[in-house]
């Protein structure tokens, strides 16, 4: 016997009683199963999430359908998405390899449940690793002159593959205010983070100079201001004394690579609700 095809629902509305109740017979009716539920009621802004996996006799079109039906008794947000179909993730890297690294692996493993289609970067060195994987690596340099031929180049791609989601996995560009809406809730990138934070060269340096004691990465929707979209997950270490800047950049790299791959999973697992500048998170 064939098992039943697996969904994820996730939505958001105003938060009033009666939504939970309201989903759960809907699937009930449709003979569906639920097999994880998680929901969260934000009392600031007075808004309702929920994620809902569940397996059921229905189609996806008749499930948009019917919660479609739903929908407007309850001014709800959602989405349905097919269990079985693999997100299709372009990256993007500039020289440091240790992100796309970790990604590539964590596909060929198993432990990430996504399909990367491509890489794009401002440089050619990584094109061994990435086709080493059988991947298609795109070479697009860019200048402050060719910056906009660039971008348009790299959304052609992004529909040439069918993306649906972009990962600066180190990408050391400023992406431009178009780009950045264009690829608005389906780009995702990671930095470091530290306490006190330092920005420009070597900052893993100016921490170790400071005499930092801890030190982290932060994964984040991409949005127009640098570095400051809605926060996805953040990895921390402790550092000291004995710690040398070389030593900070490698468990840097580390914290880095945790915390984005953490980011995509969830992403991918639509684990992940935008709220405002900030995000709900269900994890596992």
């Amino acid at each position: 016997m064939t098992s039943p095809a697996e969904y994820i629902l996730t939505l958001s509305c105003p938060d009033r009683p009666g939504v939970v109740a309201a989903v759960s017979g809907l699937l009930a009716g449709h003979g569906c199963n639920i097999i994880e539920s998680q929901q969260f009621g934000d009392r600031v802004g007075q808004r309702f999430f929920m994620r809902v996996q569940f397996a059921g006799p229905l189609g996806e079109d008749d499930l948009n359908a019917a919660f479609a039906a739903l929908a407007p008794d309850f001014a709800m947000e959602f989405r349905v998405r097919d269990v079985a179909r693999k997100p299709r993730v372009l990256i993007m890297v500039s020289k440091f390899d240790h992100c796309l690294n970790d990604l590539l692996y964590r596909v060929r493993a198993k432990a990430l449940d996504i399909e990367i289609v491509a890489v794009v970067s401002n440089h050619p060195d990584l094109r061994p690793l990435t086709q080493s994987y059988g991947i298609d690596y795109h070479h697009l340099p860019v200048t402050p002159e060719t910056k906009p031929r660039q971008e348009a180049e790299v959304l052609a791609l992004v529909e040439h593959y069918q993306v649906d989601l972009v990962v600066l996995a180190r990408y050391m560009q400023v992406l431009s205010q178009d780009l950045c809406e264009k690829l608005a809730g389906r780009a995702i990138n990671i930095h470091h983070s530290f306490l006190p934070s330092f920005k420009g060269a070597k900052p893993y340096h100016q921490a170790h100079a400071r005499g930092v004691k801890l030190i982290g990465a932060t994964a984040h929707y991409v949005t127009s201001d640098l570095d400051e979209g809605p926060i996805i997950e953040q990895e921390v270490a402790r550092v000291n004394h004995s710690h040398s800047p070389e030593d900070l950049v490698a468990i840097g790299r580390d914290v880095e690579c945790v915390a984005l791959a953490r980011a995509v999973r969830w992403h991918a697992e639509q684990r992940v609700l935008l709220d405002g500048h900030k995000t709900i998170v269900f994890p596992r």
